[in-house]
């Protein structure tokens, strides 16, 4: 490998423990009809392209996209996640007067709480929610969403990739990795914080996600 050239497949060292915690985040929630679906923003682009396809399945009869910018967003989505993602909803023929985009929120708790404002201001009535997130996001947007719009039946859709697949499109081993590392340690920090429900961790997920910390798969970890 160059200098600077990542790597294009998880090391065989770590697979397993990576393959653990993906599928730990995978919730595997059966989808049903929803009042409305809610893309959260972040650097995945295939998020607003899988709650274009719900929305064409029928699945719900408006979306709204929220999200500002985060540092890693500001680059390659210099207007903000939230119209980005409605541009590109658009080009797959989602029509305009089915989207709502909130622009302002800057983590996944005002994803939730802003989206939940909006709909409730432009006369929405909402009983339940599809949350259309990155693939190992799901685990903790559920448990967020549970927490701070408690009655909202709520379920959880990403585009569906296998692991290997996913990686490709991301092209980054490492940042998809410390990516996962730092979404499990949240489902007990945010918890513990009463940011998001409890959400029960099998020691193997625990265990793989200490192995990866110890390989070095820190740089989204929470203090």
């Amino acid at each position: 490998m160059t200098s600077g050239e990542r790597p294009a497949a998880i090391p065989a060292a770590i697979r397993d423990c990576v393959r653990v915690l993906w599928d730990y985040h995978d919730l595997r929630h059966e989808l049903r009809p929803t009042d409305v679906g809610i893309g959260l923003g972040s650097h995945d682009l295939a998020v607003a392209t899988c709650a274009a396809d719900l929305y064409r399945r029928g699945l719900y009869p408006h979306i709204v996209f929220t999200g500002a910018n985060a540092p890693t967003t500001l680059a390659v989505f210099p207007r903000g996640e939230a119209v980005h993602y409605r541009e590109h909803a658009l080009t797959l023929g989602v029509p305009d007067a089915a989207i709502l985009i909130e622009p302002l929120a800057r983590n996944t708790g005002e994803n939730i709480t802003l989206a939940r404002d909006l709909l409730h201001n432009q006369g929405h009535t909402v009983r339940s929610a599809t949350l259309i997130s990155r693939p190992y996001q799901q685990r903790r947007a559920y448990a967020t969403c549970r927490k701070l719009w408690p009655e909202v039946t709520v379920q959880c859709a990403s585009l569906p990739l296998t692991l290997d697949a996913y990686v490709t499109t991301i092209g980054d081993v490492g940042r998809v990795v410390s990516m996962l590392v730092g979404d499990t340690q949240r489902i007990w920090v945010y918890a513990d914080r009463d940011f998001a429900i409890p959400q029960t961790i099998p020691p193997e997920v625990h265990a793989a996600y200490q192995a990866l910390v110890e390989a070095g798969y820190t740089s989204r970890l929470v203090a």
